[in-house]
C-alpha cells in the first residue's frame, strides 16, 4: 500500500489526542488564566468561594431565589440560590416550553484541616491547634508548610465573625512541624507512620505572664490575642467553621508559564469554568444550571452535598417562580430527560509515576478537557458509568465546537480509584458523564494544571450549555 494511502488511513481511522495549544490564542488563554488564578486566591475555603460566586452572579444580573419568591423581578431567567454559605446553584431559564435541562455539577470543597471543636491546647510551653483532616490527604504533605486559618465563628449572640490569619504577606502563619531527619528512625508504611492525631499546628510560644500562678499562660495569651482582634472567647470555637489551608500563592509553573500551581484546583477548576460558562453562554434553548456543591471529598453527605435534596428543591422552586413551562408536566420526567456534565478533574500522568496509569487510557497535561466514561474502584464499583450514547453525544458536541479533548480512566486497574458526584445525579435518572481538566498532584496542598486545559474546559462547558443535546 502506498505511503500516502497509509497516512490517509491512519488519519481517518486512528484516534490520537492533539496538543491543545496548537490552534488557540495564547492571549485569550492567558486572560482567562489570570481571572481563574485571581478566583483561587479569593476562594480558599468553600465559604469564601460561595461569597465570591454570589457577588459575581449579582454583578451579572442574577437574582436570589428567596428574593424572587418575594416578588423581585427576574431578568432573562437568571436566578441563584445559596445553601448554608457552603454551596450555590446558578440557573438561567430561557422562555418557551421545556422538556429537559442542561446541568453541570462540580464541587467547591477541597481537602484541608478543620479545627476540632476544642482546638487550642498548651503542651511543652507551646500553644497548639488540634485538627481533624477533611478529605483524602497524604498527611506528610501538610508538614512544614505555611498554613492560614480562615473561617467563620458564630458567637454567643449569634453574630457571624469572619476570621482570616495568614492570607496577607504581613500576617503570621501556622505550621505543623515534622521530626528532624537526624532523630527520625520511623520505618514502615507511611500511611501508618503519619497519623491524623499528630496534625497539630504550632500557634504560639509567649506566655501572658511569667508568674507561676498563671495556668497555661501561652494558651491564655493566644486566647487574648484572638479576643482583642475578633472579640471571640474559647467557647465560640464550638460554633465555628475554621479551617487550616495552605498559605501558598497561586503561581505560574514552568519556564514557559504554561501551567498554574495552586491549592484547590480539585475541584474549583470545574466550579469556576462552569460558572463562567453559564454566565457567558449565548442562545440557550434549555434551562441551564451550574451546581457548585460541598462535601464531595467525604462522600457528598450533609445538607450541602449532592446526596441532599436541596438541589432538587431549588430546581423545582426556580422553575416555578420563573413560570417555566414543562411539557411533560412532571419534574421527575424532566430530570430523566436531562443531560449533565459531572465537572471533576482527572488524574494526569506524571512522568515520575507512570506505573500508576494505563498509558493508552490516561490524561496528559496540555491535551484538552478530559472525558471520563467511568471512575470507581475495583470492578467498576461506586460509579454510574456513562452509556455509549451519552459519550457519543458529547464527542459530537466537542468536535463540532472545535474543543480539544482526550479520554481517560482513573488509574490502572486495581491501583486504587475514586468517585465523583455523577452517581448521585444518576440515581435521579439524569444522563451524566464526567468531564474536566487533568491535574498533577491531586489532593496535595499545591496542585498543577495546564492553562490551556482550563480554557478548553470552559469552552466545552459553554458549548454544552448552548446545546440542545
Amino acid at each position: 500500500m502506498a505511503k500516502d494511502k497509509i497516512k490517509e488511513l491512519s488519519q481517518r481511522l486512528s484516534f490520537s489526542p492533539r496538543n491543545a495549544w496548537e490552534k488557540l490564542s495564547s492571549e485569550e488563554i492567558e486572560r482567562y488564566s489570570r481571572e481563574y488564578s485571581a478566583f483561587l486566591e479569593k476562594a480558599r475555603t468553600e465559604r469564601r468561594c460561595v461569597s465570591h460566586v454570589v457577588n459575581f452572579l449579582r454583578s451579572n444580573g442574577f437574582v436570589s431565589l428567596d428574593e424572587a419568591e418575594q416578588g423581585k423581578v427576574i431578568v432573562d431567567g437568571k436566578i441563584f440560590h445559596s445553601k448554608a454559605g457552603k454551596a450555590v446553584i446558578a440557573m438561567r431559564i430561557p422562555d418557551g416550553e421545556h422538556t429537559a435541562l442542561n446541568l453541570i455539577g462540580a464541587h467547591i470543597d477541597v481537602p484541608r484541616l478543620d479545627l476540632k471543636p476544642v482546638p487550642l491546647v498548651e503542651d511543652g510551653g507551646l500553644a497548639m491547634l488540634k485538627t481533624h483532616y477533611y478529605g483524602g490527604i497524604r498527611k506528610y504533605q501538610w508538614l512544614n508548610i505555611p498554613l492560614a486559618l480562615i473561617g467563620t465563628v458564630i458567637d454567643a449572640n449569634g453574630k457571624a465573625i469572619e476570621v482570616s490569619i495568614g492570607e496577607n504577606a504581613s500576617d503570621p502563619v501556622f505550621v505543623i512541624c515534622d521530626l528532624l531527619p537526624h532523630l527520625d528512625d520511623r520505618t514502615g508504611d507511611f500511611k501508618k507512620i503519619f497519623k491524623g492525631k499528630d496534625l497539630t499546628a504550632l500557634s504560639g510560644s509567649t506566655p501572658i505572664s511569667f508568674k507561676d500562678t498563671v495556668q497555661e499562660a501561652v494558651k491564655l495569651n493566644c486566647l487574648k490575642l484572638l479576643n482583642d482582634k475578633y472579640g471571640i472567647v474559647e467557647e465560640d470555637f464550638l460554633s465555628a467553621d475554621l479551617e487550616l489551608v495552605p498559605a501558598l500563592p497561586t503561581r505560574d509553573v514552568g519556564l514557559d508559564r504554561s501551567m498554574i500551581g495552586a491549592y484547590g484546583h480539585d475541584d474549583r477548576a470545574c466550579s469556576y469554568t462552569a460558572l463562567t460558562a453559564l454566565v457567558n453562554a449565548e442562545d440557550l434553548s434549555r434551562p441551564s444550571c451550574a451546581l457548585l456543591l460541598d462535601r464531595e471529598e467525604i462522600g457528598s453527605d450533609g445538607i450541602t452535598g449532592a446526596r441532599s435534596s436541596f438541589w432538587v428543591n431549588m430546581l423545582r422552586r426556580a422553575l416555578r417562580v420563573t413560570g417555566a413551562k414543562l411539557s411533560t408536566g412532571s419534574f421527575e420526567l424532566i430530570l430523566e430527560n436531562s443531560d449533565m456534565l459531572s465537572g471533576d478533574v482527572a488524574a494526569a500522568v506524571d512522568p515520575n509515576f507512570k506505573d500508576a496509569h494505563d498509558p493508552a487510557n490516561a490524561a496528559k497535561l496540555g491535551y484538552g478537557v478530559v472525558i471520563v466514561k467511568y471512575t470507581g474502584v475495583r470492578g467498576k464499583a461506586m460509579t454510574s458509568e456513562a452509556p455509549a450514547e451519552m459519550v457519543g453525544r458529547i464527542r459530537r458536541l466537542l468536535n463540532k465546537a472545535g474543543v480539544r479533548w482526550q479520554s481517560s480512566i482513573l488509574g490502572e486497574v486495581d491501583k486504587g480509584g475514586g468517585g465523583t458526584v455523577a452517581k448521585f445525579f444518576a440515581e435521579k435518572g439524569v444522563n451524566v458523564i464526567d468531564i474536566g481538566p487533568a491535574v498533577l498532584g491531586m489532593h496535595s496542598p499545591y496542585e498543577i494544571v495546564s492553562k490551556v486545559d482550563i480554557f478548553e474546559t470552559y469552552r466545552a462547558y459553554k458549548a454544552f450549555f448552548e446545546s440542545n443535546a
